[in-house]
Order: structure tokens, then C-alpha cells, then sequence
């Protein structure tokens, strides 16, 4: 079949990209799903930073590819031995194949799946294929999803059912940006009740990290940023706190309103100064965690001494450490209840050809989460 898609050929072009279109909505075609994947008409995806960091050059992929990792919509038709899903279905994707036999899966450690990272690398689906082509040119798929396409073709293990009665625009925030802010949080820095929580970086997934500090009851949510508007959205989200990163005195005051430092600091801004921030605002037997992709020759200075001597701990935190299957039904179900408020993330609704237009609008810092729809 045939299908509309934003390909990424070329990274690293210079801004504004809605002048020099690194994006191109292209018709590819796109084989029916081999055993073990499904065909999915999409409804919604999330414009993410992760896509930003590929589109300039920050997380290299092999090229061309059909962009976009953060996404929901309906089974349309199920490959040979998907014997849990059936048209109709909705689902939102993961990011992160898990092929559920590898050490990594069968420790309980999803995100780290060695065959699910070996197929991110190469552009292919947990199988070793790839559906995406023109003519006799391939074209990958981004991370196991290839979300900014009218219709995909993925791995069962990339997929997960959810509740048909969630919003498309709604359900694609699940697929990342909660995962990932949530998580980072509460599953990967273990948040204790009555503990202390910095948030640098407040993005989608940033913002995600202050809800979910909030939910697992810290008893201080400070955020921090160098954009004031973003400050002032973290306060509307019920942040306790707030400090402005370019201001020198900022570290020295969050120091001293928190008695010397907090106990787990999350870093979502995928730039080095941040990280280093976060790392410093942490008091003795603190815990810095951080989900920020920069550019991989990007390196740290951080005392070694320091953390051994206060026992200070920094970890890495992919996907939130979830296990998707699990954990992406359980977050719907804390959104529906109302104690996980995520629609306050969207702030933007597009369409495909505004797909340019969304990403500079993103890097400018001047959105949260923007969400493409495909409408009928």
C-alpha cells in the first residue's frame, strides 16, 4: 500500500526548518506486516526532542528515514502468529522493542533490550525488516515506530493495547513524554514520600516529571529553566518552587531553601550545563537522574570524590526504566482517574504539513507538547 510520511534525508540543516524543510511529506509504500508485526493507521503523534535531536544531527540515524516515536492509533491488519491484537484495536507504541529473552528483558529491565537497541540502530522493526520503501530505495524506521506517517507497519513487541475510550491526542503522550518524565522519577530515582525534587529542563517530558513528583507525593517540586514562561507553566502545574538557571545566584538560594540540597534532581534539557545544575542542587546522598540525549562527544566534569564521599548517585534513566506493557495501561488509568492531569502538556494541534513549522516552534521553546492529528 501507499502512505504519506515525513522523511528526514538529510540531518543538520540549518534553522528555520520551516525555510529549509528538513521534513518532506513524501508518498512511500509500505509492505503488508510480516510475521510477529501489525499494520497500524495512525491518529496521533507527539513532536518530541528526541526527533529534534535527529533532525539536527544531535542522535544520528541512518537516512532516509519516516520520522516520529511517540504515537497512537488503530490495528488495521495483524501479521502471522499476532494472535492478541485484531483490527479495531488501540493501541500506542513503545519506543523501545522488547523481545522478552534477552538478559536485559528477563531482568525485568524492558528499556535496555539488546536486540530492541541493535533494530533502533539499524533503522529496522524487531525482525530484522523493514516495511518502508521507494521503489527499490529503502526507507527506515525511526525507532520501531515511524509515527508521522499516515500508516505504519511495526513489531508486536513494539506495541501496546490501551483504553479505546482515550483521545487519540491524548493517548500519543503515553507512548514518551509520560513514560519517560514520570518514570525518571518515580521508577528510576525511586522518589520516597516526603522527599525533595528538582525538575530542570521543563519540556513535555520535564513538565510529565513534575506531575509525576507531585503524584508520588515529594513534599518540594522545584522546577528550573532558563525560559520564565516555562517557570510560570511549572507553577500552574502546582510546582512549589521555581528557579530561573541563568540566574548565578540560582544554585545558592535553591541550596539554601532546601537545607543544603534536595534528594533527587531530573534533568530533561539534554544540554551539559543543565546536567551539571541538577548534579550540584543535590545535597549529600542525593540522587541525580537524567533522560537528556545531547550530542554523544558531549562529556562532564564531576567529581569523583564528591561522589563517593556523599554518596551522591547519577543514573541514567531510559524510557523511565518502565516495562511499556505494564506501566503505559497503568499511567491511562491514573490520567483517567484525574491524579495524572497530562492533557495540560498539549499545546498545539497540527497537522502533517504543519510538521516543519512544529519543530522550530519547538526548538524556539515555544511549546510543550504539540501533537499531530491524521483525521479521516
Amino acid at each position: 500500500m501507499k502512505t504519506r510520511a515525513a522523511v528526514l534525508r538529510e540531518m543538520a540543516l540549518p534553522r528555520p526548518y520551516a525555510r529549509s524543510q528538513p521534513l518532506s511529506i513524501e508518498e512511500v509504500e509500505l509492505d503488508e506486516p510480516g510475521r510477529d508485526e501489525v499494520l497500524v493507521r495512525l491518529r496521533a503523534a507527539g513532536l518530541c526532542h528526541s526527533d529534534l535531536s535527529t533532525i539536527n544531527g544531535d542522535r544520528p540515524r541512518p537516512m532516509p528515514l519516516v520520522m516520529g516515536h511517540e504515537a497512537a492509533g488503530e490495528v488495521v491488519e495483524v501479521g502471522a502468529g499476532v494472535t492478541d491484537l485484531a483490527p479495531g484495536d488501540h493501541v500506542a507504541f513503545s519506543f523501545a522493542p522488547t523481545c522478552g529473552a534477552c538478559p536485559a528483558c528477563l531482568n525485568g529491565r524492558a528499556t535496555l533490550c539488546e536486540p530492541g537497541a541493535a533494530a533502533n540502530k539499524a533503522g529496522e522493526l524487531l525482525g530484522g525488516a523493514v516495511r518502508f520503501h521507494q521503489g527499490s530505495d529503502t526507507v527506515h524506521h525511526h525507532i520501531g515506530v515511524s509515527g508521522f506517517s499516515e500508516y505504519t507497519v511495526a513489531s508486536r513487541r513494539s506495541i501496546i493495547r490501551i483504553d479505546p475510550e482515550l483521545p487519540w491526542h491524548i493517548a500519543a503522550l503515553f507512548g514518551c513524554a509520560v513514560l519517560t518524565g514520570v518514570g525518571a522519577v518515580v521508577q528510576t530515582a525511586n522518589l520516597q514520600l516526603g522527599q525533595s525534587v528538582l525538575v530542570v529542563g521543563l519540556g513535555g517530558v520535564g513538565l510529565s516529571a513534575v506531575l509525576g513528583a507531585l503524584g508520588g507525593g515529594a513534599r518540594q517540586v522545584i522546577a528550573a529553566d532558563i525560559d520564565d514562561d516555562k517557570l510560570e507553566t511549572a507553577r500552574s502545574f502546582g510546582a512549589t518552587h521555581t528557579f530561573n538557571t541563568g540566574d548565578p545566584q540560582a544554585l545558592e538560594q535553591l541550596r539554601e531553601l532546601t537545607g543544603g540540597g534536595v534528594d533527587i534532581a531530573a534533568e530533561f534539557a539534554g544540554v551539559a550545563a543543565a546536567l551539571e545544575f541538577a548534579f550540584e542542587a543535590t545535597g549529600r546522598g542525593g540522587t541525580t537522574v537524567t533522560s537528556g540525549l545531547p550530542h554523544p562527544d558531549v562529556r562532564l566534569a564531576i567529581s569523583p570524590t564528591r561522589m563517593v564521599a556523599e554518596e551522591r548517585r547519577l543514573v541514567g534513566s531510559y524510557l523511565g526504566g518502565h516495562v511499556p506493557a505494564l506501566d503505559i495501561p497503568q499511567y491511562i488509568a491514573l490520567y483517567r482517574s484525574g491524579r495524572l492531569p497530562v492533557d495540560r502538556l498539549l499545546t498545539h494541534r497540527l497537522r502533517l504539513e504543519e510538521i516543519n513549522e512544529g519543530f522550530d516552534r519547538l526548538a524556539d521553546g515555544q511549546a510543550i507538547r504539540q501533537v499531530i492529528e491524521f483525521t479521516d
